[in-house]
């Protein structure tokens, strides 16, 4: 596809992706939303039967207030500022440990503790949402237990002898003997995912909020994952590491890497470092291009793993490396004005819209497999599925369309 014609789609490129935004949105609305017990529902089949009895996780209800406060702040509908209010009032009263501090893994479907730990991706997330929220709601409370949830990570997961953060505490902050995010993460001192997305929640911060240390410890996060968690030679994250930065994995997440590329570009942009903005613009193109390259199939969708050496291990595609996908190849092009990125972007979106959308029961199919039936054993709504992914993508691809 020609420059030409690539552009001249981008019309119908927009509204395909405001329609879409329109029904994730809606589709939480009415489906998400635990009337009985406050809060939001923890699981949801793909045949959209509750689970009633499933416990709540942190990172859905986290997520799923960052995406209301984000509509709100762009649309201005009341029913999202709604939405919104809900998962701030329920984070606040469900989630957060009045004696020890900080917010707890999971509560069980009443509300009342059930996995106290304190996972500092789920920690990061929670500043993630707490400064969207404060952005729509002007409250100076929010934006104080931002903060000082902020100051408590720095305080506690800080490495002063490596650099990076530890992964995860008990619920009185003693680092856990158990560290994985996930069962199927390596039980490791130190992950490229938690980094991430502590970077991802600080630039939200710094966005209200103009502290130099903050910034400071910004840019020594976005040194260190330069420095330590992308591989020079092949262009990729590494994984997991123990806490002087030994790479203890060999796969490589072609979604996280996508992912990874434009919040690195974010993360540098906010700060306005020039040498900082000019590495890491380089290290995003590079990396897109690694992807592009190793990760995406002729249908224009990226396989979820491979090991060292590009060698395909998970074939299947989920629904956020997809997501990530759009996002990631469009700042690509923005940054180097190669066509092969603008058509990726648009490939990734086409292959969303014909097999990632649930057209009968709505939202996004959690994964697809290598030749495109859809996975309906795994939840639409879980602790790991949420509204993030997807309408962050939307939210992202509208903005920088407009620009274009």
């Amino acid at each position: 596809m020609t420059l030409t014609q690539q552009l001249a789609i981008l019309p119908e490129f927009k509204h395909s992706i405001q329609k879409e935004l329109d029904n994730i949105l809606q589709f939480w609305i009415d489906h998400a939303v635990d009337e009985r017990n406050g809060g939001f529902y923890g699981e949801i089949s793909n045949d959209l039967i509750i689970n009633h009895s499933a416990p709540k996780g942190l990172v859905l209800q986290a997520r799923i207030l960052w995406t209301y406060s984000k509509a709100f702040l762009t649309f201005k509908a009341d029913k999202y500022l709604k939405m919104a209010q809900r998962a701030y009032d329920y984070l606040v009263e469900a989630f957060w440990d009045r004696e020890f501090e900080g917010y707890y893994w999971h509560v069980d479907e009443q509300g009342k503790p059930l996995n106290t730990r304190k996972q500092i991706y789920g920690q990061a997330f929670v500043v993630y949402g707490l400064t969207e929220y404060y952005k729509v709601s002007g409250d100076p409370e929010s934006l104080q237990k931002a903060i000082t949830l902020y100051k408590k990570i720095e305080a506690v997961s800080f490495d002063e002898a490596h650099l990076g953060y530890f992964e995860a505490f008990n619920r009185e902050w003693e680092l856990e003997d158990d560290l994985r995010l996930s069962s199927s993460d390596l039980n490791e001192k130190k992950s490229m995912n938690t980094h991430l997305h502590i970077l991802e929640a600080y630039s939200n911060l710094i966005t209200v909020w103009d502290d130099l240390e903050l910034k400071r410890r910004q840019k020594a996060l976005i040194e260190v994952m330069l420095d330590h968690i992308v591989d020079e030679k092949q262009q990729h994250f590494k994984l997991f590491f123990d806490e002087a930065w030994t790479s203890k994995s060999e796969h490589i997440s072609f979604g996280h890497d996508i992912e990874g590329s434009w919040l690195l570009v974010e993360a540098a942009h906010l700060l306005h470092d020039d040498a900082l903005i000019k590495r890491v613009n380089a290290t995003a193109i590079t990396m897109a291009d690694a992807v592009l390259q190793h990760g995406v199939d002729n249908d224009g969708a990226l396989w979820n793993e491979a090991i060292a050496g590009y060698k395909i291990v998970d074939d299947t595609k989920d629904w956020w490396p997809q997501a990530e996908a759009a996002v990631g190849f469009l700042n690509a092009y923005q940054l180097s004005g190669r066509q092969e990125f603008l058509n990726a972007a648009i490939k990734s979106w086409d292959f969303i819209l014909n097999y990632m959308v649930d057209s009968e029961h709505g939202e996004w199919f959690w994964q697809v497999s290598m030749d495109r039936k859809p996975n309906y054993a795994i939840a639409k709504i879980s602790p790991w599925k949420c509204p993030y992914h997807n309408s962050r993508a939307c939210f992202e691809l509208l903005e920088r369309l407009e620009i274009l």
